[in-house]
Parts: C-alpha cells; structure tokens; sequence
C-alpha cells in the first residue's frame, strides 16, 4: 500500500469537501478516490468519514488522523525540499578517496585553494591504492591511477598517465645511459603490495626484455620512494608522471629516454552515478580539472609531453 499517495488523497477529500471534487483536483475518478480511503479505513480498522447520499464528514479518529496526516506530509515535504538544497548547493560533506601518491603530490597542494572557494563543503580525505568499495564506504568520490576495471561507476577521465625512466644527477655523472645499454644499470622497482608483482618496465609499448629483468633491483611498496632512492644515486627507475614532475622541476632527477604512455592506464575521477550528481562532488571535479589544465595536463595529455626546460633536453 502507497501510504503517503494515500494520506494526501485524505487530506484532499477533507480540503475538497467531498470525493467527486477531491477526485477532479487530483485528475483521478470518484471511484478510484472511494476505494482508496476505504483501503486506508481498512488498514486503520476505524473510519475516518461518515457518509451519506449528499455529503462526507470526518469521523473523530478522522479529524485526530488528519492532524498527523498534515505534520507527517509536511515534515516529508520539507526533508525532502532540504535534500534537494544540499543536491544541488555547494555545501555539506564530501568524502573523497584518493590513490597514496596522486593524492599528496597533486591534490593535497590544491585543497586549500578549493576550501577558500568553497568553504561550505567539509571535505574528509582518505589515502589508499587498494581497491576500496565507494558504495559500502560512503564515498562520494574517487580518484584513482592505473586501469579502470570497474565498468559499474561513471569515470570521467583526468589525464594519461605517462612513465619516465629517471635517473639522478649524481648518478649520470659517472655513468653513461641509453636506450642501448639499460640492461648495464640497477634498477629500482615497484612491488604491488596485494599481489606481490612487480610493475613492469614498459619501454617503447613492449615489456623489458628478459635481461633487464634480471638486473640488479632494489624493490619497494612505496611509489615516492622510487624517486627518492633514485635521487640517491642509487640506479634507474621507471616513474609515472605524477611522481616524477616535483623531482625533475627541483632538478633532483633526470629523464634519460622519452617518456612512455600506456593505452590502457590513466587519471580518472569516478562517482557513483552521472544522473543527480552531487554539486559539491561536480565543483571538485571541475576544479581539479581546471587545476591540472593550468600545470599542462588534461584528458589527452600530461606536462611530460613537453620536457624542454624541465629536464634540461638529456635524451
């Protein structure tokens, strides 16, 4: 049974005076009316009208019933016209998700230019490169790195995700790198904390030959490590993008070949659904987007593409 299609259905008959004319407000037969509050008298077990050939009379049960039928629309009315403010106002909580090295390289920086913006939304932040389920956790939004596996959530895509071969200066000084003798270097990897692999070194779209696997390797869970040991001095590293951009700009690191871009990985923010997208969730999209625009990046390229003047034209 509709309860709330019913009560506002009482509340007209009692507003209307009657059914016929309860029934011509509502675009609904006398008959239809009728049956309904005689469904709802059935669900109560007392009436609520006394009727008669020329008019309907609310009951006493049906006056006190009336009372509440009127709170009880009203205070749902007004939840829910509060709900469509918070929909649709740049207010309330936004939690968001995002991946460990991402998050602190490129999104912590901008979060207190977007609370003076926006200082109505609370943002709450939470840091993982593990797969986390938005819908059991409550989140609004994601962001996250690498392969869009889940094809359920709506993804708007941020960026490529370009991966630099990165050595330090310190390094180059008494070593020679190419292209051509990669395999005569050490190597600092990264190791996937769930599954234990390696992330593969991809040169020139095909994985690394069997050789360079088998090269000297310093292994970590950490990405901003990688650039960190890297900076020691302590071999060659493979790099995403957003990894490298801080180490290479301060002049800590050097690409040594151009840049690789995977096909199938990128930058994208993700949500639960397109249709009724919370504002609050739209304006840090959008300003993240239009952030990552100003440094050189959007959906079809990063600021890698365009070396000159940060890594000093080595390769």
């Amino acid at each position: 049974m509709d309860k709330f299609s019913l009560l506002k259905q009482f509340i007209c008959v009692v507003e209307q005076g009657g059914f016929a004319a309860a029934a011509k407000e509502l675009g609904q037969s006398p008959s239809t009316i009728s049956k309904s509050i005689a469904r709802l008298e059935s669900h109560l077990a007392f009436k609520l009208f006394y009727r008669s050939t020329r008019q309907v009379r609310l009951t006493a049960p049906g006056s006190d019933y009336l009372n509440t039928a009127r709170k009880t629309l009203r205070s749902l009315e007004e939840a829910e016209q509060q709900l469509r403010n918070d929909n649709n106002e740049y207010r309330g909580v936004l939690r968001i998700n995002l991946p460990i090295s991402y998050g602190r390289l490129y999104v912590l920086p901008l979060i207190g230019k977007f609370n003076r913006g926006y200082p109505q939304i609370n943002l709450q932040l939470s840091f993982n490169d593990r797969y986390v389920d938005m819908i059991e956790k409550g989140i609004d939004l994601t962001i996250r790195t690498g392969v869009l596996n889940d094809t359920n959530l709506i993804a708007r895509k941020i960026s490529p995700m370009d991966f630099l071969v990165c050595a330090s200066k310190q390094y180059l000084q008494t070593h020679k790198v190419s292209a051509n003798n990669l395999v005569d270097h050490p190597w600092i990897r990264f190791k996937y904390q769930q599954s234990g692999k390696l992330f593969p070194i991809i040169l020139e779209g095909t994985p690394a030959s069997a050789a360079l696997e088998q090269c000297q390797q310093l292994i970590t869970d950490d990405g901003e490590s990688l650039a960190a040991l890297c900076a020691q001095g302590l071999g060659l590293t493979q790099i995403p993008h957003f990894i490298a951009r801080d180490w290479l700009r301060e002049g800590k690191l050097k690409v040594v070949i151009p840049p690789y871009r995977s096909p199938n990985q990128g930058v994208f923010a993700i949500y639960p659904e397109r249709e009724y997208l919370p504002a609050k969730v739209q304006a840090f999209v959008n300003f993240l987007i239009k952030e990552m625009e100003d440094d050189g990046e959007s959906a079809y390229q990063t600021w890698a593409e365009n070396l000159e003047g940060v890594n000093g034209g080595l390769y």
